[in-house]
């Protein structure tokens, strides 16, 4: 299909552009502010489906929401009208169409202009809430482009209230919602989208935004990450670090070093322990304890290492030696003693997760040699 795209260099344009491509089968037409007006009609009448993003939220002059939102979207219009051509619109507004405001009242004025194409053309209308992701611009888009923005380079955060609400949706979920309806035509041209509403919408605070996002830059000193697998946290910590320079997309972690080798702390979690790794010279012995209730597992990346076990009652005592090529996970025991020697002829590099992250007060870590 042929795919329009009006607002193509925006923020949302951008994203849903480099989402349609990834289909490789939809050939891809954009109208830009660079582009010019006159190439408009040819590029709607050209259109098997058009998905309009255009539009203004940030104006010099508040005149300029009714030409930039209802003058454009209806320019559009007429072009579909006079050559009666049924091209499925997929149109987005903003809830803000709900308030009256000069830009909510535009948004409306151009959504009418759009619905009154139907039915002989398949109009789809969102309502989107302030939608946040990669390639978002700070002061423009959203307060989360905004925060993650001023965090990076070190500016104040302004918050006025920070009760208020705010209702966001990510760009990704925008941009899977919309190719969905996309798909949904290039499969079957009497296709009705059964929805226009993004069905993963988040609820939060300002206070709370703030803090999420501080919490997200700090954890790269702190090594604590937070719950960045899933929901609204996975969201903002992948926008946040879109606004990284390149310059500071890496960060150095602390070297402890002793004689028997190194060992670095990489990343920690709040509830499920931490990550790390260290090394041990040739004929060097690490570990000589035991744990209560601590957990560990080790993984030999590389060299050669020998485990010993030894039973703090039973005094039974068990080993095992493990190669870096046979990808094997050694977990430690509470209530035996355990230790790591090299016994290669290389240095020794060994992953280690423990189940909580240390701490100095409460090691649970008992010296007891196993052998």
């Amino acid at each position: 299909m042929k795919v329009l795209v009006t607002g193509s260099q925006g923020f949302l344009g951008k994203n849903f552009i480099v989402h349609v491509n990834e289909l490789k089968k939809h050939e891809v037409l954009e109208f830009s502010r660079e582009s010019s007006e006159g190439s408009l009609t040819e590029l709607v009448l050209a259109a098997d489906i058009i998905f309009h993003f255009a539009g203004i939220n940030r104006p010099q002059e508040p005149g300029e929401f009714k030409t930039g939102n209802f003058g454009f979207s209806d320019k559009i219009a007429q072009i579909l009208k006079e050559k009666k051509k049924a091209t499925p619109v997929v149109f987005s507004s903003s809830i803000q169409a709900e308030r009256d405001n000069d830009y909510g009242k535009s948004k409306v004025q151009a959504e009418e202009t759009l619905n009154s194409l139907a039915p002989a053309h398949p109009v789809y209308v969102y309502r989107l809430p302030n939608i946040f992701g990669k390639w978002s611009k700070p002061n423009y888009n959203s307060a989360v482009a905004t925060f993650c923005y001023n965090l990076i380079n070190n500016k104040p955060i302004e918050i006025h209230d920070p009760g208020a609400k705010v209702n966001l949706v990510y760009v990704d979920d925008v941009c899977a919602e919309f190719v969905s309806l996309l798909e949904g035509y290039a499969n079957n041209p009497n296709y009705i989208h059964p929805r226009t509403k993004v069905e993963t919408e988040y609820f939060i605070t300002v206070g709370e935004l703030a803090a999420t996002l501080k919490e997200i830059k700090e954890s790269r000193q702190s090594m604590i990450t937070g719950p960045v697998g899933t929901g609204l946290y996975r969201a903002l910590n992948s926008t946040f670090l879109s606004f990284l320079k390149p310059e500071d997309f890496s960060y150095s972690l602390t070297r402890h070093t002793d004689p028997r080798g190194v060992f670095v702390e990489f990343l920690k979690t709040k509830d499920s322990g931490q990550f790390s790794f260290f090394t041990a010279g040739i004929g060097i012995t690490r570990g000589g304890h035991y744990h209560h209730t601590k957990t560990e597992k080790f993984l030999v990346l590389q060299g050669e290492a020998l485990y010993s076990f030894r039973h703090l009652l039973t005094n039974e005592t068990f080993s095992m030696t493990v190669k870096a090529e046979e990808s094997k996970v050694v977990e430690t025991i509470p209530g035996w003693s355990h230790d790591i020697k090299n016994v290669g002829n290389q240095e020794l590099i060994v992953m280690l997760w423990a189940n909580e992250i240390f701490d100095r007060q409460k090691p649970d870590t008992v010296a007891w040699k196993v052998l």
